[in-house]
């Protein structure tokens, strides 16, 4: 996974700086958000009790 993410990221920095569009930029962020959200969704607990557990972490 780790290699799949320093991967994009180049890829996008790449595209960012070949294309000129900071948009390409987004991409590692929504990816990292997207792969957070699933990794939640794999915890057998109800999602919005796994929610506020994580956010109730101090």
């Amino acid at each position: 996974m780790l290699f799949f993410m320093i991967a994009l990221i180049g890829f996008s920095l790449f595209f960012t700086l070949r294309f000129k569009k900071p948009q390409f930029l987004l991409i590692p962020v929504l990816s990292l958000l997207v792969y957070f959200i699933i990794e939640i969704a794999l915890v057998p607990a109800p999602f919005l009790e796994t929610l506020k557990f994580i956010f109730s972490l101090s």
